[in-house]
């Protein structure tokens, strides 16, 4: 019921606020401001909105209307009438204040910044406007996710653009029942592009947002239950959606997956987690709509248009220089959403392609997927709204679109650039031998474990120099080994050639095979590092004793500390080996040393072990031992090197008389001893030698097994690269059956149409060729199935009409239509209408001929002119006799 307000009231002294002061702008509005847009009947819906909202509801609304440029408003007079809310009319700097209602000045767009309303003189005056997009819009970026939007009664899509980009930013969107609205068109527009959260009539759409105001954000709460702490709900939700559509969310950031149960939560007036699990397992179309909610399906054409112009300037002309004609250009756009995305890369790479010089051929193919079926289904429709000429340029809107009733439809050589197709971008294998892979703002919603995954997936997919194209909040990360960025605030990243990294051991199902994801409450930051570790760090680094970590062929794999005294490079062919560049005097012991620690499993010390250095000697302690800890490091040896000081030897007793000559006995004894030690050393000379042959007899089968494991290798990606191949050549062969099902279907309906419209209707080609007629034709011309292709001069017809074939040649010359009443032999009477064959392009490609029998009505026109001669032969008789009458009575 709508409020009186007493005329006294209504013409209250303005106030500070009614005169729009200019204020400076607060730090952060605490209160909602609802952005509300209305077009033709929409006073109406606008006074039932206002008049039930209650006082002191703490809300400010900002209502945008279609108004006449060149009237002035008195929107807010009507207005007022309905609410105990100020209405005010805005002026440029306007501070939005609570429990207030601020319309639109005519001829005006407007903006928010800050809570500062802000007036901008619009592009076009006449025309195609859309300051309801422009607005909110502008409410989304300022407010995020607290931001609301309502549509009611209007015509035209205009909203449509703004309710997308409030929908990405979690903010609620209603939308006036269709039904309850004079004109139903921005209603129907925002629904059927799914992204009204509350449908409802005007009247109850302000009950409706305080009531989603006063939930409690489940992320910001400060007291929760036991069961809602311990985050098991949450999973509950994921295997509920994982159920019912097949598809696992636990790949997602906690925070996106609460903003968005929130959102749907706040909806239903659900405060608690457990109770609306229990909803959702009673309600599956709920599990459809969060799903939806999940999928964050917000696009639009030549999204961050800086973006597309450095990829256009600095990306697309090398990699079209680097196509040879013939050549295709391939590109894949996951997480497609309806299209936009992949119809702006089509649209770009078309004219970066017409612009090459000197002109050559390159076939564009472009893959665009998206887990949302029904997303796909309106992508491959290529129908749009009006109101994406506020993101699309004039002179491409006019190039690549075409105008279909209310909205517009891509043309037919863009449309055939792009595939689309349902796809899993974590399950699925991807698409490769891409030369671009543009996967925008899709990311961001993923964890930072799956992000580490699909960047080298990306990698994969690339050919050698192909662009990666991301959203202005992605990076590559700590992958900077395997893409290169162009320059530039924009993601564009350029694939590099990596030895560094192998190819993905496998595609996108083993995301599943490593640790699930933790629901753990709590920051998963990395603290920052600690007084005590880094004195730790810098102990081991200048303190600790030199090591160095081998496998168990003696291979250097990590080396800690200065270990020149010990080890020093071999001379020739490089070798990282142990034994090759152990010093002089450490060769035989490390030898033994090490392999009676691998024998034994057991930790093997070598004491004061005399090192040749630089001319001179030193002692050392070795420690071996093999690391047997489960873990990354089990089975590898570490050696740590222990310098100590040379042990006191000492000196021999010499007595004070003279030499004593030795017995032959021990000078035997020690030329015996001096014999088996040089034995002892040849044979030990001998045995490194052998172990040296065996070790590269061993590197050489290491070596054809590498290759060995290297051909399998490119066996196994020559099976995904086919595998992937023919999921490719699925999704074609899936797209041609639905344009098959879709030619039969239109096929159908206009032979039904035709018949139902019982005239005979011929189509010609450029060279009044027969293509095809109706079953009523071959009445009027001489016409068999088996006609078809035949040229029409050869033709016999029942007409009187030897102009027909000239007449059809002017009208493909000349595009203007002909009709004439010509008469056939047997007396029967056509209206003959020649008119242009024009295609859905606008083409001219034939003639089309209409024969309408009109020989009823000429029967009838005979038959007045019969009467009519009949009747002015008797009116001429009667005036004769009364003349003659008249004359006889004269005297």
């Amino acid at each position: 019921m709508k409020k009186k307000i007493s005329p006294a009231r209504r013409r209250k002294k303005p106030t500070t606020v009614d005169r729009l002061e200019t204020v400076a702008a607060p730090a952060s509005v605490s209160f909602p401001i609802v952005g509300i847009g209305a077009s033709a009947g929409g006073l109406e819906a606008l006074e039932q909105f206002l008049g039930s909202v209650p006082n002191g509801s703490g809300m400010a609304f900002v209502i945008i209307q279609h108004l006449d440029p060149t009237h002035k408003g008195i929107m807010p007079e009507l207005l007022q009438r309905t609410t105990d809310m100020r209405v005010i009319q805005v002026k440029d700097g306007t501070t939005v204040r609570p429990d207030c209602v601020y319309v639109i000045p005519p001829n005006k767009d407007m903006s928010i910044l800050h809570g500062v309303l802000h007036l901008l003189k619009p592009m076009a005056v006449r025309g195609l406007r859309l300051p309801i997009d422009f607005f909110l819009r502008s409410l989304a970026q300022d407010q995020r996710d607290r931001s609301i939007g309502v549509i009611l009664s209007g015509m035209g899509s205009d909203g449509t653009l703004g309710l997308r980009a409030i929908k990405e930013k979690a903010g609620l969107v209603l939308v006036q029942e269709p039904t309850t609205a004079k004109f139903d068109s921005m209603p129907h527009s925002a629904i059927d592009a799914g992204l009204a959260d509350i449908v409802a009539p005007a009247a109850q759409l302000s009950r409706k947002i305080l009531t989603y105001l006063h939930r409690a954000p489940l992320i910001q709460r400060t007291k929760m239950t036991l069961e809602e702490k311990s985050l098991s709900t949450l999973g509950k939700v994921i295997i509920l959606l994982r159920n019912h559509s097949g598809n696992d969310f636990s790949f997602y950031k906690r925070s996106t997956l609460y903003r968005r149960i929130e959102r749907r939560m706040g909806i239903h007036q659900i405060s608690k987690m457990p109770v609306y699990v229990r909803y959702l397992q009673e309600n599956s179309q709920e599990l459809d709509l969060l799903f939806k909610e999940l999928l964050i399906g917000v696009t639009n054409f030549f999204r961050d248009p800086a973006a597309w112009g450095h990829l256009c300037k600095h990306a697309l002309p090398a990699l079209f220089a680097s196509r040879s004609p013939g050549q295709a250009l391939r590109a894949w756009v996951p997480g497609c959403s309806t299209g936009e995305e992949a119809y702006s890369l089509a649209i770009v790479l078309k004219e970066a392609a017409e612009a090459l010089k000197p002109r050559r051929k390159i076939t564009i193919q472009i893959f665009a997927t998206d887990l949302d079926r029904d997303a796909i289904d309106k992508a491959r429709s290529g129908v749009f709204p009006a109101n994406i000429a506020a993101d699309l340029s004039e002179a491409r809107l006019k190039r690549f679109f075409t105008k279909e009733g209310h909205g517009y439809r891509v043309r037919k050589e863009i449309r055939e650039m792009v595939i689309f197709a349902p796809q899993n971008l974590i399950m699925d294998p991807p698409f490769t031998k891409l030369d671009i892979l543009s996967c925008r703002n899709l990311l961001i919603y993923l964890t930072s474990e799956v992000q580490k995954k699909l960047i080298p997936l990306f990698h994969y997919s690339l050919t050698p120099g192909g662009i990666l194209f991301q959203g202005s909040a992605e990076t590559v990360g700590d992958f900077t080994d395997l893409f290169a960025p162009l320059g530039g605030a924009s993601r564009i990243y350029r694939r590099k050639e990596s030895i560094l990294r192998s190819e993905p051991a496998a595609f996108p199902s083993s995301f599943t095979a490593g640790p699930p994801i933790s629901f753990e409450a709590g920051p998963s930051a990395k603290p920052p590092a600690s007084l005590q570790s880094l004195a730790q760090e810098l102990i081991a680094q200048d303190y600790a004793p030199s090591a160095v970590l081998v496998n168990d062929k003696g291979d250097l794999l990590y080396i800690s500390g200065r270990t020149g005294k010990y080890l020093e490079p071999a001379a020739g062919k490089a070798n990282l080996n142990l034994f090759a560049m152990a010093r002089e005097g450490l060769r035989y012991e490390l030898s033994d040393g090490f392999q009676k620690a691998l024998r034994k499993k057991e930790r093997v010390v070598l004491h004061a072990v005399e090192i040749g250095t630089n001319g001179g000697t030193q002692c050392v302690d070795v420690s071996i031992q093999q690391l047997e800890k489960p873990g990354p490091l089990q089975g590898l040896v570490m050696i740590v090197f222990t310098e100590v000081p040379a042990p006191l030897t000492a000196p021999r007793a010499r007595r004070s008389s003279g030499p004593v000559a030795r017995s032959p006995r021990v000078a035997e004894l020690e030329q015996e001893i001096l014999q088996v030690k040089g034995e002892a050393r040849a044979t030990h000379e001998e045995m490194q030698t052998s172990q040296e042959e065996f070790r590269s007899a061993n590197e050489e089968l290491q070596s054809t097994n590498e290759e060995l494991q290297s051909t399998n290798e490119e066996l196994t990606t020559s099976k995904e690269e086919m595998q992937s191949l023919n999921e490719e050549l699925q999704t074609v062969n899936t797209e041609l059956q639905i344009k098959v099902d879709e030619l039969s279907q239109a096929s159908n309906d206009m032979k039904n149409l035709l018949d139902s419209t019982d005239i005979a209707t011929l189509f010609l080609d450029k060279q009044l060729k027969v293509r095809r007629f109706t079953p009523q034709t071959a009445n009027i011309i001489k016409l068999i199935p088996g006609d078809a292709g035949r040229p029409f001069t050869d033709l016999a017809s029942n007409l009187r009409y030897p102009e027909l074939t000239e007449d059809a040649r002017a009208v493909l010359r000349k595009l203007v239509p002909v009709e004439k009443p010509i008469a056939a032999l047997d007396g029967r009477w056509f209206t003959v209408r020649i008119m242009p064959y024009r295609t859905l392009d606008d083409r001219i490609d034939g003639v089309v001929i209409t024969f309408s029998n009109i020989s009823v009505s000429k029967t009838l026109e005979t038959k007045l002119r019969e009467q009519q001669s009949v009747l002015e032969k008797k009116n001429t008789e009667l005036t004769g006799k009364l003349v003659g009458r008249k004359r006889g009575r004269t005297p």
